[in-house]
Order: structure tokens, then sequence, then C-alpha cells
């Protein structure tokens, strides 16, 4: 019997899985559970690469809340089951610089069976061990500069401070054009391939953007270009047209007609100027002129100023304020009922003044409205128009002049274009070679995940 018992080893495997089974159990069970973190890190993963992109796309004041509600279509509510999520506008990005959005999700998984192993998790759920898990996701806003040839500044408030009315005929192909209010095209969308709008946009553009953040002014600086007054030798002294029915006039030494020969730099005018011809602006060869009219207006009076071919010139409206009932203009004008005269200008390429055609002082704010009319081409600029103060209506045509580069850049308070007005009719992709730098609104491209 003591033989036969000790060559029987019936209960020899139960004895080994008795021994085996707690470690097995605990393999398994670690096994699942890490299995367990490793998806729940994955969806939380998901979730906080979507949310960041949402929150770099959308860059605005509720960056967050986009974030978290994005969140929360993964599965993953902030304050709920134990989730937080977190998003920030101020994470460093690879390389430097707190330009980045970052959102982390973090929560808890309790522990199941890995505790049978010794394994005691790394933070407490509902008072029991638990595993921490953490997803973290950066993201940058990719920007993308569009470059304007129109600019509303509305600096006095303008609801729309570009609004076109009628039918009129425009080619803003390959610009774009920007209200920091509103915009609102009837008619015609301008041709260009960006209506944008600090406010709501609306025909404007073939794609209206709303919802753009504000266009600083980009040319206050050229100011400190502008002579003091002291320097012009006016000493006071701005003659003015008067009126006489439906005619003006003024005194002789204001009036212009023929050539009007001018030195490099600055050339001072004091008060009203009126052509009684055409006037052909001529400048030394490859070197620009300054035209300064100190308090006074420019009136074409139905004809052409025009500056030769080879010569480029900076038409400057400077002065001071009102003074002893007199009310001064800082502007071009047709006093021939708005129509006939033609401004034919072409910018400097280089210097102070490269890229500028027109230039209103911007410490000016009165006598600074202007309004061109006519079915022919009133304004033939190659450059900048700059009246950042100014309500600009156009009821004619403007186009680039005859011998500048194809470059046109308006910058105003506020536009109101009407009629069958014809604005840049031909292609204005040359102002880089016109010395201008044409200023951009920024818009979110699609962003990128960068962590």
């Amino acid at each position: 019997h003591l033989h036969r018992l000790r060559k029987d080893q019936r209960g020899t495997v139960s004895m080994v899985m008795g021994i085996l089974i707690v470690p097995l159990v605990g393999a398994l069970g670690i096994g699942f559970e890490v299995s367990n973190w490793y998806m729940s890190g994955r969806g939380m993963q998901n979730a906080a690469d979507a949310a960041a992109l949402a929150a770099a796309t959308n860059g605005g004041a509720n960056y967050d809340v986009e974030a978290k509600a994005v969140a929360a279509q993964y599965g993953f509510v902030d304050g709920a089951n134990n989730i937080t999520v977190a998003a920030s506008n101020a994470a460093t990005c690879p390389g430097g610089g707190n330009t980045c959005y970052s959102v982390t999700i973090s929560g808890a998984a309790p522990l199941l069976v890995s505790q049978i192993v010794g394994y005691q998790g790394d933070t407490t759920l509902n008072g029991g061990a638990a595993k921490q898990l953490s997803s973290v996701a950066v993201a940058k806003a990719m920007v993308q500069p569009q470059p304007l040839c129109m600019v509303a500044l509305a600096t006095s408030g303008a609801a729309q401070a570009i609004r076109t009315n009628g039918s009129p005929v425009a080619n803003l192909n390959g610009c774009n054009v920007m209200s920091n209010t509103a915009a609102q095209c009837n008619g015609s969308n301008l041709g260009a391939g960006l209506g944008l709008a600090h406010g709501s946009s609306n025909g404007c553009g073939v794609k209206s953007v709303s919802g753009v953040d504000i266009v600083a002014d980009p040319y206050h600086d050229r100011a400190t270009n502008i002579p003091a007054l002291s320097s012009s030798g006016c000493a006071g002294n701005y003659p003015q047209e008067t009126r006489h029915g439906n005619a003006y006039s003024v005194v002789t030494g204001n009036q212009l007609s023929g050539s009007l020969s001018l030195s490099a730099g600055n050339n001072f005018k004091c008060g009203d100027q009126m052509l009684t011809a055409d006037v052909v602006i001529n400048t030394p060869p490859g070197t620009p002129a300054v035209l300064v009219i100190e308090n006074g207006q420019l009136d074409l009076n139905g004809h052409a100023l025009t500056t030769a071919d080879g010569s480029a010139v900076t038409l400057v409206f400077s002065g001071g304020p009102d003074s002893g009932g007199t009310h001064y203009s800082h502007a071009p004008t047709d006093n021939t009922n708005g129509s006939g005269g033609r401004l034919d200008l072409n910018a400097p390429t280089t210097g102070p003044w490269a890229g500028v055609a027109i230039y209103q002082d911007p410490s000016l704010t009165t006598g600074l409205d202007v309004a061109a009319a006519g079915n022919s081409p009133t304004w033939n600029i190659s450059g900048l128009i700059y009246m950042p103060h100014a309500s600009v209506t156009l009821k004619g045509a403007v186009d680039k002049a005859a011998h500048g580069h194809s470059c046109v850049v308006m910058v105003a308070d506020n536009f109101t274009i009407s009629g069958t007005a014809g604005i840049l009719q031909t292609d204005i992709g040359q102002c880089p070679a016109a010395g201008l730098t044409m200023p951009t609104a920024t818009l979110a491209a699609r962003s990128a995940l960068v962590q």
C-alpha cells in the first residue's frame, strides 16, 4: 500500500495549479488593466489632439470653451466622472515662443485585479486605489497674411466702412478689401478675392469673411516725413478759392497750368491750388519730388494733372487747424461739378516716400472728404492713396497711372462706391516694383499639431 501511495500522482496537477493560479490570475489582470489603460489613454489623446486643434483654429477669447466642447464630443466632459480638461493659449511652441495652444485631459481608472500582484496605483478614486491617466496635445495656429488694396480704418465709427451701391465695375483680382467695422456690397462684390470685415461682411469679395482682426493704420509712420509748417515759407498766408455763382477763382499765384517743374525733395504750395489748364509735372531724372500743399485743396477744375514719363511725385496735404473762420480743405477735388478733371500720378519707387502717391497728414481731422465722379478715369494713380480720416465717395473710375506700375492701394476712413464707377480695371500685382509694401490682414489657416 505504501508503495502504491508513493506512485500515485493524481493530485499533483491540482496542487501545481493551486500554487500557480494566483500569479496567473494576477498576470492576466495586469494584462487586462494595462490594455484598458492604453485604450483609455489613446481615447484621451485623440480627444486632446482634436481639442487643441479646435482651440488653435478658434484663436479667440473663447478658445477654451471651444476646446472643452470638442473634448466632450469624444466623451471627456470637464468636471464629470473625475475628468479634467484644461486649455491654455500660452503654451511654449517647439523652438520657443508662447504662441501655441495646449489641451491637457486627465482622469483616473480604478484598479480591478492588478492589486493581486501588489500594484497599488498612483492616485485614488472614490476612496480606492486608481491609475492616473493624462494626455497632452499642443497645436499652433497657422496664420496667412492676405494683401489688401482697400482698407477702411473706420476710426470715425462708420457702421459700414465699405459700401457699394448700384453696379460699379471693379476688378480687384489678386487683392482683397478690409473694413474695420462692417462691409456691405450691393450690386457688385468689387471683384476682390476676399471681402474682409471685423464686423459682418455681406456681398463683398468672391468670398466674404466676417470677424477678422482689426487692421492697424499701416502707413501712419510715414507722417514723420512731413516737413514742419515753419519750413514751408507760407508764414500763415493761405489763399483760398472764392465762389462766384457756379464759378470759382483764386489769386493768380495759386493758379497752375502748363509745365510744373519740381526740384528733388520738398516743394511747397500755400493754400488752394487751381488748375487753369492741363499741368504736367517734371522732376529730376531718377530723383523723386514731394509737392506739399499746406492748408489748401487741389482743384483740378476740369483739367488733368499728370506726371511726365520718367518723373515721380508724392502729393502731400498738410497744415494746421482752421483759423479765423476760414475752413481749410486738404484733398484733391474738382469744382466743375465734380467731374471732368483727372489725376495721373506716378509715385516714387525709392526714398522715404517710396510707393506713396497721395498722403493726407493723419493729424488733420477736418476738410478731408473726397468725391470723385465721371465715367472716364478720374484718378490714374500708381502707388498709395492715403486718407485715413476721409470719407471717400467714388462715382468715377480709378486705375493705374499712364507711366507707372500697376499698383493702387487705397486707405481711408470709409468708402462708398456707387453708380457705374470703374475701379482698378488693370491688374494691380506690381506693388513690390512700385516700392510699396501692401497692408495685410491676418486670417487663421488650418492649424497643425506640433506636439
